[in-house]
């Protein structure tokens, strides 16, 4: 049960009356390391306990909930702030600045940003604005944070975004995307169709964010075609967030389908709807979800994926199941790249990785070199 704990907190947190002393322990456990808590401490603190009985929530438990909220909400406090620097610093850009991700959920007030905790901003301009839009960015205190030449080449020639940025006052780190998937990715959507149904968020200059059908298909793509995993419960639970908001708009299912194949991200879909209702039981209308299960995995290769998808979205409980999911981030890991890159280019880039190459061209490598010992 204790694997499945967190998870049954998002799916039914009415059910936490029913947890013992250890159960606690294991559940903040494993909340913390999926970035979680903060997600669940609203349902867990919204619980009545019963008028003549202990409370459903130990007192500490309490205070350590409503400390997490208290961080998700300066976070979010934060991210308001920093984008509407973005609005200011880009506000002659000429062209929409489209917030992705979670600043997209802050900025539009939607469900999937309460709780939540936030690493960095993401934005997409078109990649005709790009170097534009850096040297804006630059004017106003954002400085690129990659200092190897290679991963420069390797960001600017085949990524789909800028080396990351960070802010020389503030800390804050930006992520400029031109597109949602590497230029050498096998799918290939068209950020020109995203940029073109984004809608202008109120109150900014050049703001926007994706329309609801496109959030939720880059919001499948990211996770489901990544190759680093640390946080797949927490994008998972934000897509169900996601969906719940805007199903509630028949038109919202009427085009998801349809918009997927103009993308080209069928299979995102297949495994967005798939993995969401079987991990946390997101309703989702039975011709949508037939239509997508076209563009599932061949016979032989789907189990597999339940197992891999399984040991992802599980939080790390007993130490007997740590080794299974290690196992499951590894194969997508390089699934990730082999989406993302061609053999040759694949085989180049983690050989430079693995050896540590890449570090050899950083500035103070080359002192340490040139320095007589």
């Amino acid at each position: 049960m204790s694997q499945a704990l967190l998870i049954q907190m998002l799916r039914a947190p009415e059910t936490a009356s029913k947890l013992k002393g250890r159960d606690w322990s294991v559940l903040f456990r494993q909340a913390r390391f999926s970035g979680l808590t903060g997600r669940i401490a609203g349902p867990l603190l919204d619980i009545k306990s019963p008028p003549d009985g202990p409370p459903v929530l130990p007192e500490p438990l309490q205070r350590h909930l409503q400390a997490a909220q208290r961080v998700c909400a300066a976070q979010l406090a934060e991210v308001g702030r920093e984008a509407r620097h973005l609005d200011r610093a880009l506000a002659d850009l000429g062209a929409p600045v489209i917030l992705l991700k979670g600043a997209a959920y802050a900025m539009a007030g939607l469900p999937a940003a309460q709780g939540r905790v936030f690493s960095d901003v993401d934005i997409l301009v078109p990649k005709s604005h790009l170097l534009q839009a850096e040297s804006l960015l630059m004017l106003h205190g954002w400085m690129t944070s990659e200092t190897s030449t290679y991963n420069q080449h390797y960001y600017r020639e085949w990524m789909h975004e800028l080396p990351p940025m960070r802010h020389l006052q503030r800390g804050t780190t930006l992520d400029v995307h031109h597109t949602i998937l590497p230029e050498t990715a096998r799918l290939k959507p068209e950020a020109a169709k995203l940029i073109e149904s984004a809608l202008p968020l109120a109150g900014t200059r050049v703001l926007h964010v994706l329309s609801p059908v496109d959030r939720v298909l880059h919001s499948m793509t990211h996770l489901f075609l990544n190759d680093e995993m640390g946080h797949a419960l927490r994008d998972l639970s934000d897509l169900d967030l996601l969906l719940r908001d805007a199903s509630v708009d028949q038109l919202f299912w009427d085009a998801l389908v349809p918009r997927a194949v103009e993308l080209n991200l069928q299979r995102p879909l297949h495994y967005g709807l798939h993995e969401l209702q079987r991990v946390l039981g997101t309703p989702v209308p039975t011709a949508v979800s037939s239509a997508a299960q076209q563009w599932g995995p061949g016979a032989l290769l789907s189990p597999l994926m339940n197992w891999i998808w399984d040991q992802t979205f599980s939080a790390p409980a007993p130490a007997s199941r740590l080794m299974a999911r290690e196992v499951a981030t590894w194969m997508l890991y390089l699934r990730g790249h082999w989406l993302r890159m061609p053999p040759f280019l694949l085989v180049r880039h983690l050989t430079i990785k693995a050896f540590g190459w890449h570090e050899s061209d950083r500035p103070e490598s080359r002192v340490k070199a040139d320095t007589p010992t």
